[in-house]
C-alpha cells in the first residue's frame, strides 16, 4: 500500500508491518508512548506490533493511520524512514549474521555481579558490568538485549549507591534514571516501579526526608510492586520519619512492616526492620526498648555482608553512645565499623559514622 502524501520523493511503505511501524517511530525519534500518542493508539498496541516484526500486519484502518502519520511527518523524518526501510529490505536479502552478543554469558556475568555486590567487591563488579555496557548498542527491537542492558544499569546504580556516589553525572541517581528509561521503553511495570523506589532511596540518603517519606507512602499501595517491595517501602517511610525526628510516628510504620516481613517469611528484612525500630526508640529516648530491638537484630543476622554488618553495628554503637555507662563500648564498635567502611569503600556509611562520632563528642 502506498503511503499517502503529496510531497515529491516521499517515502512509501507498500504494506505496513510491525517492522515498518517501528522504523517510522525511529524516524520520528519518538518513544513507544510518544509514538502511540502521535498515532492515537494504545502504547501496548505499538509494543505488540514491534515485538511481532514482519509477522504482524495491522488492520486496514490502522494501515491508513500509519499512512497519515507518514504523510504529516516533516521531510527529515520521511527521508530517515526511507533510508531505514531500504536498509531493512536490503538486510532481508543478506544471510542472517551471527549473533552479536552472547546473552547467556551476559546473564552469567550479571549473576556474578550480584554476588560481588554482596561481598562489596566493587572493582570486580564494575569490570563485569563495563564489559557489556561498553559493548552493547541499545536497540529497542532487541528486547532480550535491552532487558539485560537495563538490568546492568540498575546493578551499576547499586554499586555507586553502596559507594556513596548518590548524585551527579557519575552517580547512582544518573544510572537509575537511565535504567528507568530502558524499562519504560520495554513496558516492564514492575521493573519501572522498583527503580522509582530506588530513586526515593537516593532522595532519603541525600537528606530529602519529607519528600522521600511521602513518596515511600504512595508506593506502599502500588500494585506494580510485589508485596515484599511494598513492605520495604512501608519500612522506609518509618526510616525517613525517624531521621526527621518524628520517632514515635515512625514506629507506627516500622512495627506493621515487621509483622508483614514475618508473614512473608523474609528473615533478612525482618532483622533489618528491628534495627530501624531500635533507632526510632533511641530517638524517642526509650533506650530500654531500643536495646531490646537491637538485640533482636543482632541475634538474627542473616545476610551478614560487610555493608549490613557496618549498618547494624553502627546502629548498635549509636544506641550505646546514648548512655554514659556504655559509651566506651559504643566508641570501640564505631571505630571498628569505620575501619570496615574504609576497607570496602563504603563512603556513605563512613560519613554517617563520622556524624555520630562528632555528635557524641559535642555532647
Amino acid at each position: 500500500m502506498a503511503a499517502g502524501t503529496n510531497s515529491p520523493g516521499a517515502a512509501t511503505a507498500h504494506q505496513w508491518t510491525g517492522r515498518e511501524a517501528r522504523l517510522l517511530r525511529h524516524a520520528l525519534r519518538l518513544s513507544v508512548r510518544g509514538f502511540a500518542a502521535y498515532l492515537g493508539v494504545a502504547a501496548r498496541t505499538v509494543a505488540k506490533w514491534e515485538s511481532g516484526g514482519t509477522a504482524t500486519v495491522p488492520r486496514p484502518d490502522t494501515q491508513a493511520i500509519l499512512d497519515t502519520a507518514l504523510a504529516r511527518a516533516d521531510d527529515g523524518a520521511r527521508t530517515r524512514f526511507e533510508v531505514l526501510v531500504t536498509e531493512a529490505r536490503e538486510s532481508d536479502r543478506r544471510p542472517d549474521p551471527a549473533p552479536r552478543y552472547d546473552y547467556e554469558a551476559w546473564t552469567d556475568d550479571l549473576d556474578r555481579t550480584v554476588a560481588c555486590l554482596g561481598r562489596q567487591e566493587f572493582r570486580l563488579a564494575h569490570t563485569l558490568l563495563d564489559r557489556w555496557l561498553g559493548r552493547f548498542e541499545p536497540n529497542s527491537s532487541d528486547r532480550q538485549g535491552m532487558y539485560l542492558y537495563g538490568r546492568s544499569l540498575r546493578l551499576l546504580g547499586e554499586v555507586r549507591q553502596d559507594q556513596g556516589a548518590l548524585r551527579g553525572p557519575l552517580s547512582a541517581e544518573h544510572v537509575y534514571r537511565q535504567a528507568l528509561r530502558v524499562f519504560t521503553e520495554l513496558e516492564s511495570p514492575r521493573r519501572v516501579a522498583q527503580l522509582e523506589l530506588q530513586l526515593v532511596v537516593i532522595d532519603e540518603m541525600s537528606g530529602r526526608l519529607e519528600s522521600a517519606a511521602a513518596r515511600y507512602q504512595s508506593l506502599t499501595d502500588d500494585e506494580r510492586l510485589s508485596p515484599h517491595d511494598r513492605t520495604r517501602a512501608r519500612l522506609w517511610v518509618g526510616t525517613a520519619l525517624s531521621k526527621r525526628g518524628l520517632h514515635e510516628t515512625a514506629t507506627d510504620h516500622i512495627v506493621p512492616a515487621i509483622r508483614e516481613f514475618e508473614a512473608l517469611e523474609e528473615p533478612a528484612d525482618w532483622s533489618i526492620a528491628h534495627q530501624k525500630l531500635a533507632l526510632a526508640h533511641r530517638g524517642a529516648g526509650d533506650l530500654t526498648a531500643a536495646g531490646r530491638a537491637i538485640d533482636v537484630a543482632l541475634s538474627n543476622r542473616v545476610d551478614d555482608t560487610p555493608l549490613q554488618q557496618v549498618r547494624l553495628d553502627t546502629a548498635h554503637a549509636h544506641i550505646l553512645l546514648s548512655d554514659t555507662a556504655t559509651a566506651d563500648s559504643g566508641l570501640a564498635i564505631l571505630e571498628r565499623t569505620a575501619r570496615i567502611s574504609t576497607r570496602y569503600g563504603l563512603m556513605h556509611q563512613l560519613r554517617s559514622i563520622d556524624g555520630i562520632r562528632r555528635g557524641f563528642e559535642s555532647r
